[in-house]
This record gives structure tokens, sequence and C-alpha cells, in this order.
């Protein structure tokens, strides 16, 4: 069963400002909720392409989406080919992009994943299982050097190269192939003290690996500057990250097409050329409320941005 909560669905749909004749592409369908509210939307001329990498994501959606699969394409692809997928289905722009990033909740839900550290499982963390490379492939072949570098940049985690160094010492006596044994080495490399206090301390390893395993950010950054040139004059891109590597990449990226002339300000005229390709829609991220956090505690650190293009 794919059971998966939606964050910010009415936020994200709205900020589309969904046209009923329009195409729109929802990067990451998930559990569907997202592309539903937008099929809803649309009527016999408009189209949505509904792209997820998880087999099982697709084949449940297909059944959320069933009333409206005249106007609705499934891909099954990662969203950074998001350029050829739109060339491929004779579409020059579209009116709409959204992507809801990081894991759903059946993929951590279901054990065998891999994703979670608080289950026994393979040691897996593919969002696509028909690629080869697998988190257990990473911790077991991976120099100790690269282990650390990605630990420390997609989890943040101050204590990666002790972590990295313990993962080597104890794939030596036997490979790592299962989420309990790497939480259990990844807890004794954190000096006890910091164990104390926060969140599991496998956690920033383990987003950092699944990352890694994923490209994802590499991902996500091809696919929303190529979303953006996309784009029909007036569509909007709505992206919800859930973790800050993804704002970052989202916020600069938006800040970095919105910007107009990047002359020094004493220069009596502009010589650069630089014009704005997008206008950002929302200055501060728009955040879940009370209420949605309550219901689905995932969405605690979910945020949204939009841009539209000029």
């Amino acid at each position: 069963m794919f059971h998966h909560i939606t964050v910010l669905k009415e936020e994200a749909v709205t900020g589309l400002n969904i046209r009923p004749d329009g195409i729109y592409v929802d990067c990451t369908l998930g559990g569907g909720g997202h592309s539903l509210s937008i099929a809803s939307r649309l009527t016999e001329g408009g189209r949505l392409l509904a792209i997820d990498q998880d087999d099982k994501a697709i084949e449940a959606a297909e059944k959320v989406l069933e009333p409206y699969l005249d106007r609705v394409t499934l891909v099954k692809s990662n969203f950074r080919h998001i350029k050829e997928i739109v060339r491929e289905q004779h579409l020059g722009h579209v009116d709409g992009i959204l992507f809801d990033l990081g894991v759903s909740s059946p993929q951590l839900d279901e054990e065998e994943r891999g994703f979670s550290y608080h289950a026994a499982a393979p040691l897996d963390m593919r969002m696509d299982r028909s690629q080869s490379l697998s988190a257990a492939d990473i911790i077991n072949e991976w120099r100790e050097e690269e282990i650390a570098d990605i630990i420390y940049r997609y989890g943040e985690e101050k204590f990666a190269r002790r972590i990295a160094r313990r993962i080597v010492a104890e794939r030596e006596k036997e490979p790592i192939e299962t989420t309990d044994r790497l939480a259990d080495i990844v807890k004794q490399a954190i000096p006890a003290a910091a164990r104390r206090k926060g969140p599991h301390p496998a956690r920033r390893t383990f987003q950092a690996v699944r990352i890694a395993v994923n490209d994802e950010l590499g991902a996500f950054e091809q696919a929303l500057e190529d979303g953006i040139h996309l784009l029909h004059p007036g569509g909007r891109i709505a992206v919800i990250s859930f973790h800050s590597l993804e704002d970052r990449i989202c916020k600069k990226m938006f800040q970095s097409y919105s910007r107009g002339c990047t002359c020094p300000p004493d220069f009596p005229q502009c010589v650069c050329g630089n014009e704005p390709i997008i206008k950002v829609i929302t200055n501060k991220p728009v955040l879940p409320g009370e209420k949605e956090i309550e219901q689905n505690p995932r969405a605690r650190s979910a945020k949204l941005r939009i841009a539209e293009k000029l």
C-alpha cells in the first residue's frame, strides 16, 4: 500500500496559478496528491506530465489519478531529465512545474528499502531500484575520505571524519550490509555527550548516504535550472524542500535568475545587459501551519518557494 500524506498541497498548487487549459509537470509524483489536485483543475485541453522513478509510486498513482488519465501522462524517469521528457512529449514550453523533494512516506516506511535507521533491513536506499549504485556500495567500497566528505557535505555532520574512520574499520572485519549495523556503527563513533541530545545519532549520516546514492542535489539543481527555461512567460515553478541543502539551492537559483543588472552602482549606465528571467513570488518561504504539522509531523521541516517566469 503506497500511502503518502501530501505536504503543503493547497499552498503549492494554488501558487502555481493553474490555467484549465495549461500544461504542467509534477516532477515528484509520489502518492499523487499534488498531481490529483492539479489534474482536477484542468479541462480536457489541459495536460499534466507526472514523473517518478519509483515503480510502486507510479502504480499507486495510476489508481488515484484514474478519473483524469485522459489529461495525465505518467513517466518513469529521474526528474533531472525534465528537458528530454518535455521534448519527447512534443511540448515546447509548459505553464507550471512542481517539485516536492525528499523521500516519500511509503519509501521510509517500507523497511526493505533501507532508508530508515529504525529497523533492520538491507542497506539499499535506491529510489529507482533498477539503478546499480546502492548504499551498501558506498559504505563498503568508497574510500574513507569520500565517505567523510559526503557525510559532512550532505549530512552537515560535524563528526563525519570519526564516523567514516569507524565505518572503514568495521567493514574490514566484515561487510556492512544492513541498516541496523550501520546505525550502530555511527552511534558508536559519535561521542557519548553528543548522542544524549538531539535526534537519532545516525539521522544525518543516513540522509547523506541517501542523497549520494540518488545524486539528489545534482539532479535537483539540473532540473530546477532546466525547468526555469522550460516555462512560458507567466508560468510558475514551485519547490517544496525538506532540508537546508535543497532550500539553499532553490533560494540561490531564484535569486540568481531574478537579478537584473550586475554593474557597479556608480556606473552611469548598464553595460552588462543582464535582465531578470523570473520574479520571486515568495520573498520568504511558505511554511506548514500548526494543524498540518500536528496531522503529519514529517511536514515540520517543509518550505515552499515559488517563482514566475517573466
